[in-house]
C-alpha cells in the first residue's frame, strides 16, 4: 500500500462542506479506479491534510492520470472555496502540495 499526504489551507469553517463534496466524490468509481482505498480528512488551526491510501505504489501517478477526469475537475472546483494551496506560489498540481515522507514504521 502507498499512502500520500496533501497539504494546503483551509478556510474556518469548511471542514462539513469538504467533507460533503468528498463523501459524493467517494461514492462514484474515480477513486476505485485511482486506486484509493481509504481517504482520511484533516484540520489543524487552518491547515487541511489529506490522508490518501492506495493499492501498490503508483498514487502519485493515477492522481496525475485523473485530473482531467471530468469528476476530478468537478471536484477541484467545488473545493476552490474552501481550499487554498499551502503556498500558492509553487502549486501547479496536487503533487506540489504533498509532503515528503522521512519515516515510516509498521508494528509486526
Amino acid at each position: 500500500m502507498h499512502s500520500t499526504l496533501i497539504v494546503a489551507r483551509m478556510a474556518p469553517g469548511s471542514a462539513e462542506a469538504v467533507a460533503e463534496l468528498f463523501g459524493a466524490f467517494d461514492r462514484t468509481d474515480l477513486p476505485d479506479q485511482m486506486g484509493t482505498r481509504r481517504r482520511r480528512l484533516f484540520q489543524f488551526r487552518g491547515l487541511y491534510f489529506h490522508l490518501q491510501d492506495f493499492d501498490g505504489d503508483n498514487g502519485e501517478t493515477l492522481i496525475e492520470e485523473a485530473k482531467t477526469d471530468p469528476r476530478f475537475v468537478r471536484i477541484s472546483q467545488g473545493l476552490k472555496p474552501h481550499i487554498e494551496a499551502y503556498d500558492p506560489a509553487t502549486w501547479r498540481s496536487p503533487k506540489d502540495a504533498m509532503a515528503s515522507r522521512f519515516y515510516d514504521w509498521t508494528a509486526s
